[in-house]
């Protein structure tokens, strides 16, 4: 199923490759689920993120269901971080309305900074937030 949103074409899944410098991007409506895993340091991540943004904005105002981020990122740039941030407030402002957001990072357990970036994303979301290392 498709949807117009302004100039651009809305599907309902997709599914962004991962490249060496973007995370893959797996975007599945029936589910109410986003995922992302890979390093993130596009050229520019405002244009990278843009689709995804626009998803989960458009989920949050049209579907009834909750949704659900799994993370499995290993690196982000800054404005990849700016971006999650934008993530990160839209689910906070949706759950602030009663909506069911989550979100679930998972993380190797090697790699402390991402562990402590996930962390300082979490103090500021009030919603479930869970932060765990794949064995």
């Amino acid at each position: 199923m498709i949807r117009r949103n302004q100039n651009s074409i809305m599907n309902k899944h997709f599914n962004i490759p991962a490249t060496r410098s973007t995370p893959e991007i797996i975007a599945d409506w029936d589910a109410g689920l986003v995922s992302m895993a890979g390093d993130s340091y596009p050229e520019n991540s405002f244009e990278f993120f843009t689709s995804t943004i626009e998803w989960i904005k458009t989920y949050l105002a049209e579907a009834q269901r909750p949704l659900h981020l799994e993370l499995r990122l290993i690196y982000l740039n800054t404005s990849s971080v700016k971006a999650m941030m934008d993530i990160f407030d839209m689910l906070e402002e949706a759950h602030a309305r009663g909506r069911a957001v989550s979100v679930d990072w998972l993380y190797d357990p090697q790699n402390e900074r991402v562990e402590m970036l996930a962390e300082e994303f979490r103090e500021d979301c009030s919603f479930r937030f869970d932060i765990t290392a794949e064995a």
